[in-house]
């Protein structure tokens, strides 16, 4: 069995309101579902016996900001078995929360904790949800698009005291307006 042929399968035997989009490509199989038919999907697609999707490779965040529902969590999964990969991606807001799949694999733990860190995507039923890549008093979620570039505090070792501190950050300039003119090249003006 092919890639293909377990992805037709698949879109041929799934409810459709599983599903409300699919896309084939070289590059691998999308299934684009909702947030509250997230478990149920991928459930399918491990336990089905043409699908054996038995491998969560990683799950991903991404940030539109000018969509109403701005993040897309992508799923990517390997089905061993019959050498297939497939991509199930759903999109959220803010408030959406997203049915975690610590039970299906077991994997996801640090997959969901790590979107849950740089995106601040909650997932329902996660067994331990805390940060994993920032620090615990760390505000905000950094790989949101509309988080400041140089962050809110800046963190270094202050050497008097003998510690790490922490304090809003100082910019030492302000924002400039640049001339890409070359400063080599002459000017003509008139």
């Amino acid at each position: 069995m092919d890639n293909q042929f377990i992805f037709q399968y698949s879109w041929d035997i799934l409810p459709k309101k599983w599903v409300h989009k699919m896309k084939r490509s070289e590059h691998g199989n999308r299934f684009y579902t909702n947030t509250d038919n997230l478990f149920p999907l991928l459930c399918f697609l491990k336990w089905h016996t043409y699908t054996r999707v038995q491998v969560l490779i990683d799950i991903c965040g991404v940030d539109y900001p000018s969509r109403k529902r701005r993040f897309e969590v992508v799923y990517n999964l390997l089905s061993t078995r019959y050498n297939a990969r497939i991509r199930v991606q759903t999109s959220a807001d803010e408030v959406t929360r997203i049915s975690s799949v610590v039970s299906l694999f077991p994997s996801a733990g640090w997959w969901e904790r790590e979107v849950w860190d740089m995106f601040g995507l909650s997932f329902i039923n996660h067994p331990d949800l805390r940060r994993i890549l920032t620090d615990y008093g760390f505000e905000g979620h950094p790989l949101r698009k509309d988080f400041p570039l140089s962050g809110y505090v800046e963190v270094r070792y202050d050497d008097p005291e003998k510690r790490v501190v922490s304090e809003p950050i100082e910019m030492t300039q302000e924002f400039r307006y640049f001339d890409f003119a070359s400063p080599w090249e002459q000017r003509s003006d008139g």
